[in-house]
């Protein structure tokens, strides 16, 4: 069977079903719009954005989180309470209690949860760059911000376990949230109240 599209098509689909949550036909519906879209800057405009993202974002050296500036503005901003720390799993996490307005103490992304089955443990995430940061800290309290998961049980008590012996204050997010839900999906009010409502674990 003939290839009836040119290569530099069925490249840009292939490389858009590689994105999660896009399939074959959504790729193909969405290199069509780029390829005949209204706005003919478009595909060039976002082509320049993906290659400025790739340059200009970092790793906050301290927190872990996504940032154009290294130390990250949340990590050099004095104004945050120094005693409370947030875990999260990914960056949109750190996004979605941000709007919330409940929390003003610092964060660490862990990038993903503790799964066997997808083949990741805590080596894989940065829990030994959260073990280094609280020894010697000012923290008092760690909230575990994992989602309601079983990727984020398994990941909370294994760092509950890790830091049992460390002095602080462990906490987990109250079950308002919904089971088998991301955090970065949830209310800002459901997402306030889970943060007022944590408990011990």
């Amino acid at each position: 069977m003939a290839n009836v599209l040119p290569k530099s098509v069925q490249r840009l689909i292939n490389d858009l079903s590689r994105l999660p949550g896009v399939g074959p036909k959504s790729a193909s519906r969405l290199t069509f719009y780029l390829l005949r879209g209204s706005d003919p800057t478009l595909a060039t405009d976002l082509a320049e954005s993906l290659a400025i993202l790739k340059e200009s974002t970092q790793y906050c050296s301290i927190c872990q989180n996504i940032t154009e500036q290294n130390p990250c503005e949340v990590c050099t901003d004095e104004e945050r309470n120094k005693t409370l720390l947030c875990v999260v799993e990914e960056p949109l996490d750190v996004v979605a209690i941000e709007r919330s307005r409940a929390f003003l103490g610092k964060y660490h992304v862990l990038h993903g949860a503790i799964s066997p089955v997808e083949g990741i443990g805590p080596d894989d995430l940065k829990i030994n760059e959260l073990i280094d940061r609280i020894d010697g800290s000012e923290f008092t309290e760690m909230i575990i911000a994992t989602n309601a998961t079983l990727e984020g049980d398994t990941t909370a008590r294994y760092l509950q376990m890790r830091l049992s012996d460390s002095g602080l204050r462990i906490t987990r997010l109250a079950r308002g949230l919904p089971v088998g839900g991301d955090i970065e999906y949830t209310d800002e009010v459901t997402l306030g109240r889970a943060l007022e409502g944590r408990s011990e674990l």
